[in-house]
């Protein structure tokens, strides 16, 4: 590869990197927007129920997750992360049950019958009463959109370090055939 093609190469390189950058900080803020309008609606909530209405107290005893994170690689070893939800699971699309293929395994892998694979998590608000706030609804749908955004975050995190791997390599052969040809 010629000094041209490498320069080329490079500030190709350069240019996604910068792109990915921008779009990472992007997605950084509007995940603090929606952890924030998370916590304020939670806070609304927890006034308009009473305090002692919206806490650790009202959690179920045994939690189920309705949605899990998926981490995948591709064939060119990028590491990819995917909300799935938890109710669309079964044990055919579990797939093989290896270390480390889910990063929150869903369901839980304490030795759960079949049977309960199949069975839909109970949605949390239930736990706070039939009627609860809209608040509270909306607190519940920030924080699932901020973990989507972390999720896009954690691919994109993972994209920029590969890049930026890619980029010193490409340095270091421009410098070693600069340095061949002086």
């Amino acid at each position: 590869m010629g000094g041209r093609d490498l320069r080329a190469e490079l500030d190709s390189l350069l240019l996604q990197l910068l792109s990915d950058l921008e779009e990472l900080e992007t997605k950084r803020a509007a995940l603090n927007a929606r952890v924030e309008e998370g916590w304020l609606s939670l806070a609304k909530a927890r006034y308009a129920m009473g305090a002692k209405s919206v806490g650790p107290l009202q959690y179920a005893s045994r939690m189920e997750p309705r949605v899990c994170v998926r981490a995948s690689e591709d064939r060119d070893g990028r590491r990819t992360f995917r909300v799935v939800s938890a109710e669309a699971q079964t044990p055919e699309e579990l797939g093989p049950r290896e270390a480390g293929e889910w990063l929150f395994r869903c369901p839980d892998p304490s030795g759960m019958a079949e049977s309960t694979l199949l069975s839909a998590p109970q949605d949390p608000l239930n736990w706070f009463g039939i009627l609860v706030p809209q608040s509270l609804r909306q607190a519940q749908a920030s924080f699932q959109d901020g973990l989507q955004l972390a999720a896009d975050i954690a691919s994109l995190q993972t994209r920029i370090d590969r890049g930026q791997s890619q980029f010193q390599g490409l340095q270091e052969k421009l410098k070693q055939l600069e340095s061949g040809a002086a």
